[in-house]
């Protein structure tokens, strides 16, 4: 399977989009395979970690982010729910999960209803050492700074907006996956 390839399709010729997208996405990718690679204990399925990785934000290319160049209509908080629905279309449903599972450290049904989210009230948290560890990579990047990594204060402060529980949540990835 070749992500690259799925992310061109979508893109739909939004060149700056494009830029953004594999940037942000290769970065996640070569940080969640340095991490899969120091430890071999896990038996992380790298080349899964890699196509997960390289696809988890596709849903991005949906919503009205215009400082990211997504000119779509949909809210950027349901960009991994609808990457997950465009990754099951494609027949990838294992990559659909880390799509629709990488927001913060995850999102409970009961915090999608408290919170009101634009979301389907269910359970979208990565459950799998593979989606567990795209989530975490993936915080230490964003889209708008593409070219910057986080460190970890700065990704453990970024989450403060998810509570408690996700900060326990990145705490515990931190000390299973280090950075």
């Amino acid at each position: 399977m070749n992500p690259i390839a799925l992310i061109d399709k979508y893109c739909g010729g939004n060149d700056p989009l494009r830029h953004v997208l594999l940037t942000h996405s290769q970065k996640v990718a070569d940080m969640a395979l340095r991490i899969a690679r120091k430890h071999p204990e896990l038996n992380l399925d790298l080349d899964f970690v890699y196509e997960a990785a390289m696809l988890h934000d596709i849903g991005i290319v949906m919503t009205d982010a215009p400082s990211i160049h997504c000119m779509g209509t949909e809210h950027y908080l349901r960009h991994g729910w609808l990457g997950g629905d465009i990754l099951r279309k494609e027949g990838l449903p294992q990559h659909a999960r880390v799509a629709e599972r990488h927001t913060g450290t995850g999102l409970t049904a009961k915090s999608i209803v408290e919170q009101e989210l634009p979301l389907p009230p269910m359970d979208l948290v990565p459950e799998s050492l593979e989606e567990q560890l795209i989530c975490y990579a993936d915080k230490f990047y964003s889209k708008t700074n593409l070219e910057k990594e986080k460190t970890y204060e700065k990704a453990r402060r970024s989450l403060l907006r998810f509570g408690e529980d996700g900060l326990a949540v990145f705490d515990r990835w931190y000390a299973l996956f280090g950075v």
